[in-house]
């Protein structure tokens, strides 16, 4: 991760997140650790989930309120987290850090024009790394942005020579995203299905966009299936990839009411506008640590 630049002490702020077994005292151990350390809690936010049995915190601390920077509060919060048992999941970021992502895209351009914006004016601070296409049709206004554009072609799914053609191209992906070593890669649009291996190596990571109202109308063209279902609400889910198809953590969703009179092209149309809200807020909140997962699940501090 990169300094924001001109980002003053006194505004920035330490982000701690935190998921383990539930047990009495977790609250006070952490805000004992905080206080004797001198933080000053600027946000807090606290979940127990009793079907599972676990606990979510993320906490928000004013930088400049402690005697030390962020590496050392690594170093003793994690002593904290380990008493809290091995399984505990936790990390502490710095929003002096400006967050590194890689899009992936084909040739809808409608998110990937939305974050573009977002970024060039500043309401998405986050240091965009490259955008890489199967399709080379969006590179001139990637490259006007001043990001480099990767093309790297997919053939279509075939016989074993396909087959072939796929898995290199899908090893080239990988070297391109990985050479930044990203905090989100997101499929903005990307239309093509990630195999088991870079599901793993994405894990937490892989953002993507889906075209509909999960877990309703999974895989291709869902707004041709909404509309021969006659639906009265379209919407899209943002939510983290795995190796099952569009079943991931969810992390954002919204709707959009249509009636009898919408052709399938007013919905694709409409649903443009819910995908780019979805995607956006997905986008920010994963970035900001306010999504922890928990199976398939997700606590999303808002």
């Amino acid at each position: 991760m990169a300094p924001v630049p001109d980002v003053p002490r006194d505004e920035r702020h330490f982000v701690l997140t935190l998921s383990c077994p539930d047990t009495t005292g977790i609250v006070a151990r952490i805000a004992g650790f905080l206080a004797d350390a001198g933080g000053w809690i600027v946000e807090a936010g606290y979940h127990s989930d009793p079907a599972t049995g676990w606990f979510f915190t993320r906490q928000v601390v004013r930088a400049e309120s402690l005697p030390f920077a962020v590496d050392e509060l690594r170093e003793r919060f994690g002593q904290v987290a380990a008493g809290f048992g091995a399984e505990t999941q936790w990390q502490v970021t710095d929003t002096g850090e400006r967050k590194g992502v890689v899009l992936l895209v084909t040739a809808e351009g409608h998110c990937l024009h939305d974050l573009l914006g977002r970024v060039a004016t500043g309401e998405l601070p986050v240091r965009l790394d490259a955008v890489v296409g199967n399709q080379d049709g969006l590179g001139d206004i990637v490259r006007a942005h001043g990001v480099p554009f990767h093309h790297v072609p997919f053939p279509p799914p075939g016989n074993g020579r396909r087959h072939g053609a796929r898995t290199a191209a899908f090893a080239d992906l990988r070297e391109l995203v990985d050479a930044h070593d990203p905090e989100a890669v997101v499929l903005a649009r990307f239309m093509q299905i990630l195999p088991p291996e870079l599901c793993r190596a994405w894990a937490g990571r892989a953002i993507n966009i889906h075209h509909s109202f999960l877990p309703s109308f999974v895989g291709a063209r869902p707004y041709h299936q909404a509309h021969a279902r006659g639906v009265k609400l379209i919407g899209a889910t943002c939510h983290y990839v795995t190796a099952d198809l569009d079943a991931g953590p969810i992390i954002e969703q919204d709707v959009i009411r249509v009636d009898h009179g919408d052709t399938v092209a007013d919905m694709v149309r409409r649903g443009r506008d819910i995908e780019r809200l979805v995607l956006a807020r997905g986008l920010r909140w994963h970035l900001e640590d306010r999504v922890l997962v928990h199976g398939n699940k997700t606590v999303v501090f808002r």
